[in-house]
C-alpha cells in the first residue's frame, strides 16, 4: 500500500466540509433536539442554505463553525446538569422517596443569560436594533390570562407584564413615541430611542384563547431570552434619566391594577426622597430605625404583591400622569421631541369604559395630555369642568357636558400622526369616521394620495403658516416659469433666468443626443461640426421642443437598454414591471373612488 494512500470517500471538501445536517450536529453535541434547537435559539444560530445540499434538499444544514461554536458553550454543560437532575428527581419519586425529591427540587441547577446578551449585543445600540421582536413577543404574552397551565407559567406572564409596563413608562416619559396605526393585528407604535426607529405589535385587549397548534416551547425560548434582553434594555433606559431600577410600586394603587400609575408615583417621589436624605443628619440609631422600617415596607409590598398576583385582569397600563414631567434638559430636546411633547398640551382627556383604554393611557401622556379614566384610582373623575376631550365610542346615556367635545378614539391616533390638533367635527359620536391612515405608508412613493391625506397636509400647512398651490395645479405647472410669473409667486426677471436655463439644458440634451446617434452610425464626432449646428439645435428646441422629448427620452431608454447587461436588463424589466403594477394598483384605487362619490350622491 502506497504511503500516502487515502481511502476512497473519505475526503471532504467544499460545501460537504463546510456545512453539517441537524441530526449529525445533534450527535456531534450529543444533546436531546429540543435542548440542540434552545442552545441554537439562546445563542442566535440559525440554519443555513449552501449552495449545493450535498445530503439532500429535504435535510437542515447549519455552518460548522457554528456547531464548534455550540461545543465549547459552557451552557451545554448546564443543560446536561439539568438533563441529569430531573433524572434524579424522577428517580426519587419513583422510589416513593418523597423527602429526597423536595430536597432536589429546591436544589435544581439554573442559569443566566448575562453573558449571552453582551456576547450578541456589545454596543447598547445594537440592543436598540434588535429590540423590535422583543417587545412583539413580550407584549404578545403580557396579553396573555394568567391562568396557568403546563405551558405558559403564571410568573412568566407577570414578569413580561411587568417589563412591558417599564417600556411603555420610558417611552412616555421622555415623549419617544412617533407613530401608531390600529391594524386588523392589532396596533402597530414606533419610537425613537438615541437614535434608533423601534416599531412593535401589541396585541387588542380581548380575551386570548391559546390554541393547540402552536409550538410553545419554542416561543418560551424566545420568549426567556428577550425578557433578558429588555431587562437589561429598561436597566440602562432608567438610570439614563436617573431614576432607580426596578421601581417598586405603591400596594394601594397596584391593587386597584393601575401598576404604571403606582410605578409613575414612585418616579416623581424619587427626587424628593433623595433631596431629603441628604439635608437630614442622623445618628446611628436613627439610621437603624430607618432601615427596619424601609425593610418593613419592602415586605409589606412584597408581600401585597404575593397575594394580588391572581387579582390581576389583563394587560392594564394605567395612566402614565407623572411620567409627563421633564426627564432630560430641554436643551438636549430635538424638534420632533418637542413637537410631540406639546401636542396635547394643557388638555384633559377624560376615557369612557368601551374605549381602548390601555393604548389610550400610553400614547396622551406621551404627547403631553393629562388622562383620567373610569373607576377607582383614577387621577380625576367625569365630573372634573377642567375636561376638554371625553373619548367616547358609543352614545353617551347619561349627562352630557358642554365645555367639553365628546369624539371617537380614532380621533386621538390620526392627531397623533398628523402631529396637529384635527377637527373634531368627522370624529364626532354616531359619525363614520374618515379613513384611518397609515403612518408607515408614504403615499408620494407610491403613486396614490387619498383625498383625506391632502386635507391633512393642507392642515398642516395651515398650523406652520405655509402657502401651498391651489387644488388642480400639478407639480409640472409649478416647474414652469409662465405659470410661476402668472402667479405672481416670482417677477419677470426670474422667470426670464429660468426660461433661459431651460432652454440650456434642452440644447445639451439634444447635443448629447446627437452624439450618441452619430457614435451608432460610426461617424467621428467633432466639436465644430456640432458648433455649427448649435445654432440650428436652438431653433430646433425653440419650435419642437416637446415633441423631441419624448422622442429623446425613448432614444435613450433604448440605447441604454441595448448596452446593458443579460444581468441589468433583466433587473430593470423587474422594475418596469413592478411599475406598472403599482400604476394598475393606483387605478384600482381610483375607480373605488370614483364609485364611492358616485354611491354619495345618488
Amino acid at each position: 500500500m502506497p504511503k500516502h494512500y487515502r481511502p476512497p470517500g473519505k475526503k471532504k471538501e467544499g460545501n460537504a466540509a463546510k456545512y453539517i445536517t441537524r441530526t449529525k450536529a445533534v450527535h456531534h453535541l450529543q444533546v436531546s433536539l429540543p435542548t440542540f434547537r434552545k442552545l441554537c435559539i439562546l445563542k442566535g444560530i440559525f440554519p443555513r442554505e449552501p449552495k449545493k445540499k450535498v445530503e439532500g434538499n429535504h435535510k437542515t444544514y447549519y455552518h460548522m463553525k457554528d456547531i464548534a461554536f455550540l461545543a465549547h458553550e459552557p451552557l451545554l454543560e448546564k443543560f446536561r446538569d439539568i438533563r441529569a437532575h430531573k433524572r434524579k428527581v424522577k428517580k426519587a419519586l419513583a422510589r416513593k422517596n418523597r423527602d429526597l425529591a423536595d430536597r432536589l427540587l429546591n436544589r435544581q441547577p439554573t442559569y443566566k443569560l448575562d453573558r449571552l446578551i453582551l456576547e450578541r449585543y456589545p454596543t447598547f445600540v445594537d440592543a436598540l436594533r434588535d429590540l423590535d421582536d422583543c417587545l412583539t413577543m413580550v407584549h404578545l404574552f403580557a396579553a396573555l390570562p394568567a391562568v396557568g397551565g403546563e405551558r405558559i407559567q403564571v410568573p412568566q406572564i407577570h414578569n413580561c407584564r411587568r417589563l412591558s409596563h417599564e417600556w411603555q413608562a420610558y417611552i412616555s416619559r421622555t415623549h419617544s413615541l412617533r407613530k401608531t396605526f390600529i391594524s386588523v393585528k392589532g396596533i402597530y407604535y414606533q419610537a425613537e430611542v438615541e437614535g434608533q426607529k423601534i416599531t412593535w405589535l401589541t396585541p387588542h385587549a380581548l380575551q386570548q384563547v391559546l390554541t393547540e397548534d402552536v409550538d410553545f416551547n419554542v416561543m418560551l425560548t424566545f420568549l426567556e431570552f428577550y425578557e433578558a434582553l429588555l431587562g437589561f434594555v429598561n436597566f440602562k433606559l432608567y438610570h439614563s434619566i436617573n431614576v432607580k431600577y426596578p421601581p417598586l410600586l405603591d400596594p394601594r394603587l397596584e391593587a386597584l391594577a393601575a401598576e404604571l400609575y403606582a410605578l409613575c408615583r414612585y418616579v416623581s417621589a424619587a427626587p424628593e426622597r433623595q433631596l431629603g436624605d441628604s439635608r437630614a443628619i442622623s445618628s446611628p440609631e436613627n439610621e437603624q430605625s430607618e432601615d427596619k422600617k424601609v425593610d418593613a415596607q419592602t415586605d409589606e409590598s412584597d408581600l401585597r404583591l404575593a397575594q394580588l398576583q391572581h387579582q390581576l385582569p389583563a394587560n392594564e397600563p394605567g395612566t402614565l400622569m407623572h411620567l409627563v414631567e421633564d426627564a432630560t434638559a430641554a436643551d438636549d430636546e430635538d424638534n420632533e421631541t418637542k413637537d410631540c411633547k406639546n401636542l396635547f398640551k394643557n388638555l384633559k382627556f377624560f376615557l369612557s369604559r368601551e374605549v381602548p383604554r390601555e393604548s389610550l393611557l400610553f400614547i396622551i401622556p406621551a404627547f403631553g395630555g393629562m388622562v383620567s379614566w373610569e373607576g377607582d384610582g383614577s387621577p380625576f373623575k367625569e365630573s372634573d369642568e377642567d375636561i376638554t376631550h371625553q373619548i367616547v365610542d358609543r352614545p353617551t346615556q347619561g349627562h352630557m357636558f358642554l365645555s367639553r367635545e365628546y369624539v371617537q378614539p380614532q380621533w386621538v391616533f390620526d392627531c397623533v400622526n398628523a402631529r396637529i390638533i384635527l377637527p373634531t367635527e368627522a370624529y364626532l359620536v354616531g359619525r363614520v369616521p374618515p379613513p384611518h391612515l397609515s403612518p408607515f405608508v408614504d403615499n408620494e412613493e407610491e403613486g396614490y394620495v387619498p383625498e383625506y391625506a391632502e386635507t391633512i397636509k393642507r392642515l398642516q400647512a395651515a398650523a406652520s403658516k405655509h402657502v401651498l398651490p391651489m387644488p388642480g395645479l400639478e407639480s409640472g405647472d409649478l416647474d414652469d416659469a409662465q405659470n410661476l410669473l402668472a402667479e405672481g409667486i416670482i417677477d419677470r426677471a426670474e422667470a426670464s433666468e429660468a426660461a433661459e436655463k431651460k432652454q440650456k439644458l434642452a440644447i445639451l440634451e439634444k447635443q448629447y443626443h446627437d452624439e450618441l446617434n452619430m457614435e451608432l452610425q460610426g461617424i467621428t464626432y467633432s466639436a465644430s461640426l456640432s458648433n455649427k449646428n448649435l445654432q440650428s439645435s436652438v431653433e430646433d428646441v425653440q419650435e419642437d421642443a416637446p415633441a423631441d422629448s419624448e422622442q429623446m427620452e425613448k432614444d435613450a431608454r433604448d440605447l441604454s437598454m441595448v448596452s446593458m447587461t443579460r444581468k441589468k436588463r433583466r433587473l430593470y424589466e423587474a422594475m418596469q414591471i413592478s411599475r406598472e403594477r403599482k400604476k394598475a394598483n393606483v387605478n384600482i384605487l381610483e375607480e373605488r373612488k370614483k364609485k364611492a362619490h358616485a354611491s354619495k350622491k345618488e
